[in-house]
């Protein structure tokens, strides 16, 4: 499939093209993907299953270590590539932005939560906070400037990133 986005582009990637390439008929990937922009995020980003978050023992290097992975995901040649279709598909699609919304997003979230409930059990934060809005706050600023402004991000600015939002988190 990468090989494929990279080959063709995203505009003119089709499902037919992408079946024939992996040997399958086209009705296998609609049971799975409901459309060409879920079926290339998930290829290219990621889909709903993703990796535990690290343990590095502090709060801030736990969101530093997620602020490296989702920055390797977004810079990814194919990622770059798909990332303003996928905004202007959810812009349209309310549908769309549901299942994003359940799936790749809520799998993100669980991401942040389980960083933020170890950081509550070190006694580094106090309230609850929620993940959903520490995941805009780390994740938030690194997809505009990839896709948005289209500006280099290198590990000073993810540092900055985290330690702002580490900062806010405590009391």
């Amino acid at each position: 499939m990468r090989q494929l986005l990279a080959e063709t582009g995203y505009e003119r990637l089709t499902v037919d093209a992408v079946a024939a390439r992996a040997g399958i008929g086209k009705a296998a990937i609609y049971r799975r993907y409901a459309s060409k922009v879920e079926l290339a995020f998930a290829a290219s980003v990621h889909d709903d299953d993703l990796p535990p978050p690290a343990d590095t023992g502090s709060l801030h290097d736990d969101l530093l270590a997620i602020a490296r992975r989702v920055h390797a995901r977004m810079n990814a040649p194919a990622a770059r590539q798909i990332g303003p279709a996928v905004i202007a598909e959810l812009a349209r699609s309310a549908e769309l932005t549901e299942k994003f919304q359940q799936g790749p997003l809520a799998a993100e979230r669980e991401l942040y939560a389980k960083v933020l409930d170890r950081a509550a059990a070190r006694g580094e934060i106090a309230r609850p906070i929620d993940p959903a809005v520490v995941h805009l706050l780390v994740s938030g600023p690194i997809f505009f400037a990839v896709f948005g402004y289209r500006v280099p991000v290198d590990d000073a600015v993810l540092e900055t990133i985290v330690t702002t939002v580490t900062a806010g988190l405590r009391p």
